[in-house]
């Protein structure tokens, strides 16, 4: 039997192809940037961040805009710094919000520009925030604090009429 190395050239290059795009599915799926996002730095301070996570999408009006690059405790308040893309203009009044993507869905921060002529520069921080909303502790608010104080055992009692 004979084999053609052309052929045996053709199917070597296919595989190949097959394994670099295989690469790049896996990267392009995972997020990864060779260049990161422009390199517009701002930071924000929260009181609960939800489990955001490194790399989290940094959004505005549902576009992706950059990412989440560090996370720190400062003065039991937590810093998130996010890389942006460096042709954003924003407002000095801007609003950064922890919201996630659907009921139990990831975290991801959401910027609001606001109305201001005055722009963030780059290494500004964003002053205004509305942390995360924790979806246990708004169930354990809604189921223990409705109820206290009002069990549904407890004998009804009737207003006296003492004169």
């Amino acid at each position: 039997m004979d084999r053609s190395p052309l052929r045996d050239f053709l199917v070597g290059l296919f595989v190949l192809a097959g394994l670099v795009a295989l690469g790049w599915l896996s990267l392009s799926v995972g997020g990864f940037t060779w260049h990161g996002t422009g390199g517009f730095k701002l930071y924000a301070d929260f009181n609960e961040t939800g489990d955001i996570k490194l790399r989290a999408p940094v959004v505005i009006a549902g576009i992706r805009v950059g990412e989440v690059s560090g996370m720190s405790l400062d003065k039991e308040r937590a810093r998130i710094d996010m890389d942006l893309r460096p042709d954003l203009r924003l407002p000095i009044d801007t609003t950064a919000s922890i919201v996630t993507a659907g009921v139990l869905g990831d975290r991801y921060i959401e910027l609001q520009p606001g109305g201001e002529d005055q722009l963030l520069k780059n290494g500004d921080e964003i002053s205004q925030t509305e942390s995360a909303v924790i979806l246990e502790r708004v169930i354990g608010q809604l189921v223990y604090g409705v109820t206290r104080g009002q069990r549904s055992d407890a004998p009804a009692t009737k207003p006296s009429l003492s004169p």
